[in-house]
């Protein structure tokens, strides 16, 4: 049976804010110890599905065990999709209004590379470019040593989820305006990632910023996804969403729904051994991330407990799965737990209310002036005889 989210009120705008951000946070840190792996192999290696906050993978080896030594993934630990994010957030709280490709080049870049922070994974403060993955260390290639310009930067990197991972913010500050968060993703993310990396980037951001309308259900969210939706990404979210729509658990979605997004997906089968033609820019494929958690949304009826774990017991990329769900199930009004917030809040040793405060004043102010922007348009048009100002 599934259990429907919890009533936020429609104005709320600080609770879906604070419910997106924690919950990808929360997201984030249940799939860290299970990434990589396939639904089999996390069965029989926690002797059933995952339900919550789980140790490492190769228990106290962590330190070593390959493939994911130095990083202490589990625990309640997040990883770098949620330190990601709340560099993001940060940008937003220097810029203060709209961002675009120049705002990370000149503020996300130097937040990575000179300012040492806590670091779950290392269980130390370092720096956020010594825990990021190479993907992520492109815009600081690119864009600090490169010169590149930025909104040409994405191009050459390897494509995947890296820069529709934190892109939650971006559909925030643009809440129940999905083509607005569209829009503006698209150009953050254009350092970062090209092709279908950068399309899901746009996509993830106008699904959270559909899920905040009031009334918002994961139907309208995915209708909003499919109006704006390109190529292999528009196809792949439209597959793996019917898939799951013909199903009431997540459960018994694990197997169809990789079985909807598989043509779409480069990278193949064998996770940690990608195909020849893996992340590589094509207007036939997409990410796997984005439509798979959009389709446990779907399966879980919008709630957030049933749709982040069922992105966690998926395997593969399910950190990022579940950031993605968790932010778009959070938007809708269904919060993570508080037992999970808390416990990863305790355990990251982060304040995952902090960010969400922030970025709800940033959303307020970005508001604001955008309505002084668009009556100053209506008085100009209306001047040149266009149309009549609205009150």
């Amino acid at each position: 049976m599934v259990n429907k989210p919890a009533e936020i009120p429609g104005d709320a705008l600080d609770d879906r804010i604070t419910a997106a951000l924690v919950g990808a946070a929360v997201g984030d840190a249940l799939g860290g110890p299970v990434e990589g792996y396939s639904p089999d192999q996390i069965l029989e290696r926690h002797g059933g599905r995952v339900h919550g906050v789980v140790g490492p993978w190769n228990g106290d080896a962590w330190r070593t065990a390959r493939p994911l030594a130095p990083y202490h993934k589990g625990d309640g630990h997040v990883t770098d999709d949620t330190l990601m994010t709340h560099a993001l957030v940060r940008v937003y709280a220097r810029v203060r209004d709209h961002l675009d490709a120049y705002a990370v080049a000149d503020h996300l870049v130097p937040d990575l590379m000179t300012t040492p922070r806590w670091i779950p994974e290392l269980e130390a403060e370092a720096l956020p470019l010594q825990r990021i993955f190479l993907a992520e260390k492109w815009l600081v290639a690119r864009l600090h040593y490169g010169h590149v310009d930025p909104r040409e930067a994405g191009v050459g990197n390897i494509v995947n989820c890296g820069a529709a991972m934190y892109m939650a913010p971006v559909g925030l500050v643009n809440a129940a305006h999905p083509r607005a968060a569209y829009t503006e993703a698209l150009d953050v993310a254009g350092a970062h990632q090209s092709s279908y990396g950068r399309e899901a980037a746009g996509v993830f951001a106008a699904a959270v910023a559909a899920a905040c309308a009031p009334g918002a259900t994961p139907e309208s969210v995915v209708g909003a996804c499919l109006a704006l939706a390109k190529d292999g990404t528009r196809t792949a979210v439209e597959r793996v969403c019917e898939a799951a729509a013909r199903h009431t658990d997540t459960e018994s979605a694990l197997r169809p729904l990789r079985e909807a997004v598989a043509p779409y997906d480069t990278v193949g089968p064998d996770y940690r051994a990608p195909s020849l033609g893996a992340r590589r820019p094509s207007r036939l494929h997409a990410i796997e991330e984005l439509p798979v958690a959009l389709g446990m949304v779907v399966a879980a009826g919008g709630d957030y407990r049933q749709a982040v774990l069922g992105a966690v017991n998926y395997g593969r990329d399910c950190d990022s799965i579940a950031t993605m769900a968790g932010a778009v199930a959070g938007a809708l009004g269904s919060p993570a737990p508080e037992e999970w917030a808390k416990q990863v809040g305790e355990a990251s040793r982060l304040d995952l209310w902090e960010p969400a405060r922030t970025l709800t004043g940033v959303a307020r102010e970005v508001f604001d002036r955008d309505v002084e922007r668009r009556r100053a348009h209506e008085a100009a048009f209306t001047t040149l005889g266009g149309a009549r100002c609205s009150a």
